[in-house]
């Protein structure tokens, strides 16, 4: 059953409460748009499991005392909670539902000191809400996140580049898990890791996931490299010229690693311009053009 589905049968004849992923930031179990549908004694939809799925669970439950509107926006930190390398953090409302009218069309939300305000999204400027900074007040609007097929993406640089292509991906079927070593490139959406965390990170990607590495180091490209081609990511793209290929693959070799999922350069061919946003736009094509079948079973 999927959680729509459950509210609609339970309202307005029980409490149901709503778990809405909202934002995320590193490698998160569910991507923004993600739901769970809780009565007191029923459940449907996933935010990916685990103990932060437990945790939300038993908050869901809590709030539906509370009258129906009611609502709590809440980070959590991923690594302590999870046990997960490179950190990343959820944000996460659970509210106690009011109305199931707006399921099925995006909607503008507003937060209000009464409830949850829901509006149809129509020309209106409307942000994504962040995953990071003061949590919403009332009074904050956003466009309500919507679930579906995205390809996880662990994004390793940001740089230039890193930046342009993260700065790309808005409204595209992708996850975005975006990494850095150096602490002057602390920014929104980016989780600053020492570099050997990194690397576990790389080594940790999934079957469905593309691993994209452009940091400001060699040697840190080769250990992130050496790492994602030894996990069962399904596509690991390097930055970088045919000789920085060629003096790869021939450690790779060396070392007994099977280098050929290794795409580098990165993007789509034709497009030789070295400039970011022209980089970004080949390799966000490129992206686009891997087969969703992993995504979409991962979101169903």
């Amino acid at each position: 059953m999927i959680w729509q589905d459950l509210a609609r049968q339970a309202l307005p004849r029980e409490p149901v409460a709503l778990i809405s992923v909202l934002a995320t930031e590193g490698s998160a179990p569910r991507g923004p748009g993600a739901r769970m549908a809780i009565t007191a004694g029923a459940m449907a939809g996933t935010i990916g499991g685990g103990r932060l799925e437990h945790q939300l669970v038993a908050q869901a439950r809590a709030i539906l005392a509370h009258r129906a509107g009611s609502w709590r926006v809440q980070d959590y930190p991923l690594g302590p909670l999870l046990g997960q390398c490179c950190g990343g953090r959820v944000r996460v409302m659970v509210e106690h539902l009011a109305d199931a009218a707006w399921f099925d069309a995006p909607t503008l939300t507003i937060l209000r000191e009464g409830g949850v305000e829901r509006s149809a999204l129509d020309k209106r400027p409307a942000m994504a809400i962040p995953a990071r900074g003061p949590l919403p007040a009332p009074g904050f609007a956003f466009a309500e996140p919507q679930d579906g097929p995205r390809l996880p993406l662990m994004l390793f640089g940001a740089g230039h580049v890193g930046q342009a292509i993260a700065g790309r991906m808005d409204g595209l079927p992708l996850s975005l898990g975006w990494y850095d070593s150096r602490a002057e490139y602390d920014r929104p959406g980016v989780v600053i890791a020492p570099e050997a965390e990194l690397v576990e990170c790389a080594a940790s990607a999934g079957g469905d996931c593309a691993v994209l590495i452009l940091t400001h180091d060699h040697g840190l490209d080769y250990r992130l490299v050496a790492a994602a081609l030894r996990s069962r990511a399904r596509f690991v793209g390097l930055i970088g010229s045919a000789t920085k290929r060629a003096r790869f693959l021939a450690r790779l070799r060396g070392e007994g690693v099977d280098a050929a999922r290794l795409t580098c350069p990165i993007g789509i061919p034709g497009i030789t311009g070295k400039e970011p946003d022209t980089i970004a736009i080949a390799v966000l094509a490129q992206l686009l053009s891997l087969p969703m079948a992993a995504a979409m079973e991962q979101a169903a």
